[in-house]
């Protein structure tokens, strides 16, 4: 199951060296927030080892929230970041994202390599800067996770509705500021398609990178052996990503869940919670990999853009149930490497909780699959893909 694109992009070997190509040049690098390490501050600093001497520019950066190799460079902010609370309620000021956004100056900076799932890729360059945009997915406030986040049975009916007319202007901004990209790289065949149908723009395919030097299997580990039973979430604990589903089928079951993750959606899923569920908090470093490796199988409920949390637990020689929708089907091979659950709902994923414990894994092809999206791999396509942009740009 290689994704198509997930390796070097094509025959550059008569390529200048990238170093060569951006001498010379300011390089800026822009992410929506630095809030915590999630996803895509993870593919943020793989970028961050490419592009060493690159500016880091964001909405909101609250420190010591992000790696050291994030934090360690310069970093510039917008105008949320001087807003009441920004640290915490950032997300509230959404419909001020565009002005904070467009208000950054860019006018003497050459590159942009811009990390979005939000903002980010709508910063305003001046006409001959090259504009390289890894793409985590479009606006899904605004698009296909609208209800997700503002539907009525969220914040009311009244809420919803006015939530809605704002999101309509902030669709119809995303998808004019998606002219501001030279080249889209989308971190799956499920994004790419989200960018052609709403920007109307071709993407290259990159899968985000995933630390497989440290994400092992336990030592001796073999099947079945060395696991606790309880079955896992690793999740931002936002409405998207469904961890409901997951904590309804634990119920039905009759099993044992762990969630690993923070988000505004906490208190929510905490009240709606048995006895028989755990929360964590944040994990990281070999807390979270000793959570992968004793589950029983990871559970994704939600629909992923890409998930990096399944590969994780691949690397870690244990199992994935995820929906059957999104970025899960490019890597999860029903049966092989996991289940996927044809309908979002808590009684499918008790099914496959149930099915799943009849079902020997082998811990080897579990990790083989991981290493098709190694840190390693992702570095060395990103850096033919901004060579090969650099050099085609009409720009020079």
């Amino acid at each position: 199951m290689t994704p198509a694109n997930a390796g070097r992009p094509g025959d550059l070997d008569d390529l200048d060296d990238l170093d060569d190509l951006l001498r010379g040049r300011r390089v800026a690098l822009v992410h929506d927030w630095l809030t915590g390490m999630r996803g895509g501050e993870k593919v943020l600093e793989s970028i961050c080892r490419l592009l060493p001497s690159a500016e880091l520019v964001t909405l909101v950066h609250v420190k010591g929230a992000v790696s050291e190799t994030i934090e360690q460079r310069p970093i510039r902010t917008s105008l949320i970041q001087r807003l009441p609370r920004a640290a915490r309620l950032y997300r509230q000021y959404l419909p001020l994202f565009p002005a904070a956004v467009e208000f950054l100056d860019f006018d003497d900076v050459d590159v942009i390599v811009s990390t979005s799932h939000c903002a980010a890729k709508a910063v305003i360059g001046r006409s001959r800067a090259v504009h390289l945009c890894y793409c985590h997915t479009p606006m899904r406030y605004v698009w296909d996770q609208f209800d997700a986040y503002f539907g009525p049975e969220r914040v009311g009916a009244a809420g919803s509705a006015a939530a809605r007319r704002v999101a309509a202007w902030l669709a119809r901004w995303d998808r004019e500021t998606s002219t501001r990209v030279s080249r889209f790289v989308a971190n799956s065949h499920h994004v790419a398609g989200r960018i052609a149908r709403y920007y109307n723009r071709a993407a290259t395919v990159i899968p985000p990178p995933v630390d497989t030097s440290f994400f092992t299997p336990a030592t001796g580990q073999r099947g079945e052996d060395a696991i606790d039973g309880s079955f896992l979430v690793v999740s931002a604990l936002v409405p998207y990503k469904r961890v409901d589903l997951a904590i309804g089928a634990a119920a039905i079951a009759g099993v044992r869940l762990t969630i690993v993750g923070t988000g505004p959606d906490q208190a929510r899923l905490r009240a709606m919670a048995g006895a028989g569920v755990e929360f964590l908090g944040a994990l990281s470093g070999q807390d979270l990999r000793d959570a992968y490796r004793l589950a029983r199988a990871l559970v994704l409920p939600g629909e992923e853009d890409f998930g990096i949390a399944p590969i994780e637990s691949l690397a870690c020689g244990r199992p994935v149930i995820a929906l059957g929708r999104g970025g899960a089907c490019e890597t999860i091979e029903h049966g092989v490497t996991g289940l996927l659950v044809a309908d979002a709902t808590a009684e499918g994923f008790a099914q496959a909780m149930r099915d799943i414990a009849e079902i020997t894994f082998d811990a080897a092809a579990l990790r083989m699959q991981a290493l098709r999206f190694s840190t390693e791999r992702f570095e060395g396509s990103f850096r033919d893909v901004l060579a090969e942009t650099l050099m085609t740009a009409t720009a020079w």
